[in-house]
């Protein structure tokens, strides 16, 4: 920073201080999609939330996190999960799975040559190549990725030194918001907002940065990479991840799933009846008699839901034993059969239904779910819409994920002083993020609305100079823009004059309109040729040395 002082003969001179823009006075604080946590005074910024749906019960950010975690290892959900992340982030041996689009940026080739420079930098310090299916994957997750961006101190314009990876359970990102009061109407508004991060090693201690003896250390914000999913809950307090809709589903998934083995253990075998014969022995010795029996016959298996291991249990007594029961003299005498197991043990419409339900909570296919079902490529006509559905919900985390490139390269290219932060604001609309595909259906459906399109193109050609224009085509039809239009012409002229094509293999595929349109114009020689149409002469001789051409091929076949 330049310093504004001048020492001249022991006086100083000092420049006039720019005002800073006033600032309009509002009583609501700025929001956004952060979540970061409010806090007016020195205290404890975590506060207790209204839980939402989906039985989350967390009372702060690192308990919500590991219940998405948890969530993320069921097979279900792990599955969806990376069907997501295989789409998003598409690995190859040799090439990068993230590029930087500058096309619509408009200033000079060395600041672009810069930015790329700087771009393939930040993609290596974060090792994406080989690690950027796991950062993605943890992102979605979560719900949020911090980065810590470290720099040389004593020499900042060498820009970011390195990337480091926060885990999201011990950072949180806190603005504090100072009030003044208006004197003439007495209501409080905002007068400053400070945002800062706040990271303790230890997870699960609540962080109170008033504090300085519980190990939370504060950060700057220019040194943390924070990027979201974009989602908060109903009350905009709490940032949450994309697996939070799907949290009830789960649950009612894994516990249908445990009731139907247990209900199966429990009703699929049969079950014994003993019929003993206590003769005339009194109460007591008959019970006796009938324990010595049991204890020789019992066999208790119980189920254990949270490993799915049975385990063999003899100290107690359930109803899913077998029945002993005794009988008196003058009745039949001992005697056992057996209780018929339960129906329909095979049905699990309502497993499957859940299973689709966390799918279409996790916006993934139906379709994916069945494993037996064969990968086809058939027409676009084919692709359900729940595929084209899902491409679009990928391009929608790919746009949101693109932050995490695009914040860090405005940090790195300020600190290195190849641009300006005014630079930045008017060229961050211009910059954008390209990620290599690999979704089939999104590649067969332009092919077959380009196919479909140049179908039209051939189809109106015998309208083209009387009823249409080739522009219009060109717009309408194959909807090009004004600036699409002048790059193919300068390309096709570029073409032209280099041999690439040439005026006869022009005329040689316009051969059919031509001779449509020297027809018309013998049957009436007084109507004008339309500009856009009419051969040149150019292509009239190229039509006169394919006839010519055609009519020496004919006589060599002929054998003369």
């Amino acid at each position: 920073m330049a310093d504004n002082t001048f020492k001249v003969f022991g006086f100083e001179i000092k420049r006039t201080k720019k005002e800073e823009p006033m600032q309009s006075a509002s009583v609501v604080p700025p929001t956004d999609d952060d979540g970061a946590g409010y806090v007016t005074a020195p205290s404890n910024y975590y506060g207790t939330y209204v839980d939402i749906d989906g039985g989350t019960h967390a009372k702060d950010n690192a308990q919500l996190i590991q219940k998405y975690r948890n969530l993320s290892i069921q097979p279900e959900v792990d599955m969806a999960i990376e069907e997501i992340v295989n789409e998003a982030i598409v690995t190859i041996t040799n090439g990068t799975s993230v590029e930087l689009n500058l096309d619509s940026l408009e200033v000079s080739d060395s600041i672009k040559n810069k930015m790329f420079e700087e771009f393939k930098n930040i993609t290596n310090m974060l090792n994406f190549n080989e690690l950027g299916h796991d950062i993605f994957r943890s992102w979605y997750i979560d719900g949020r990725i911090y980065h810590h961006l470290i720099i040389d101190e004593k020499n900042p314009k060498q820009g970011i030194k390195e990337i480091r990876y926060i885990d999201a359970t011990k950072i949180r990102k806190v603005k504090d918001i100072k009030y003044s009061k208006d004197e003439s109407t007495g209501i409080k508004v905002v007068q400053k907002v400070e945002e800062f991060y706040l990271f303790q090693d230890k997870v699960g201690n609540s962080v109170n940065y008033s504090n300085a003896n519980n190990g939370a250390v504060k950060l700057s914000n220019d040194s943390v990479s924070y990027v979201t999913s974009g989602l908060l809950d109903e009350e905009r307090k709490r940032v949450v991840s994309y697996l939070h809709k799907a949290i009830k589903v789960i649950n009612q998934l894994r516990m249908m799933e445990d009731s139907l083995v247990i209900y199966r253990l429990s009703r699929a075998p049969e079950r014994r009846i003993f019929y003993i014969d206590v003769g005339n022995l009194p109460r007591g010795k008959a019970e006796e008699y009938m324990n010595s029996i049991m204890s020789r016959y019992r066999n208790k298996l119980v189920y254990d839901a949270s490993t799915g291991q049975l385990k063999d249990d003899r100290k107690h007594m359930s109803m899913l034993e077998d029945f002993w029961l005794p009988r008196r003299e003058g009745g039949r005498g001992t005697e056992i059969t057996t209780l018929p197991g339960g129906q329909n043990l095979g049905e699990i419409e309502d497993i499957i239904y859940f299973q689709k339900k966390v799918y279409r909570a996790l916006n993934v296919p139906v379709s994916r779910l069945e494993q037996e079902a064969q990968y086809s490529l058939g027409r676009a006509t084919e692709i359900s819409r729940e595929e084209v559905k899902f491409q679009k919900f990928v391009n929608k985390l790919r746009n949101r994920f693109s932050k995490l490139f695009i914040e860090i390269l405005k940090k790195q290219l300020i600190l290195k002083g190849v641009i300006t932060e005014s630079d930045w604001n008017i060229f961050k609309h211009d910059i954008n993020v390209d990620y290599l595909k690999d979704n089939y259906f999104a590649e067969l459906k332009d092919i077959e609305m380009t196919r479909e399109r140049l179908n039209i193109v051939d189809q109106a050609n015998q309208y083209v100079g009387e009823y249409i224009s080739k522009e219009w085509v060109l717009k309408n039809v194959l909807m090009f823009t004004d600036e699409q239009i002048s790059d193919i012409k300068q390309q096709i002229n570029s073409e032209k004059s280099s041999g690439e094509i040439s005026d006869f293999s022009i005329a040689q595929q316009n051969q059919p309109m031509i001779q449509q349109q020297m027809q018309a114009d013998q049957e009436q020689p007084e109507a004008q040729p339309t500009e856009s149409f009419y051969p040149t002469i150019e292509e009239r001789q190229a039509l006169v040395n394919i006839e010519l051409m055609e009519t020496v091929k004919d006589y060599l076949n002929s054998g003369n």
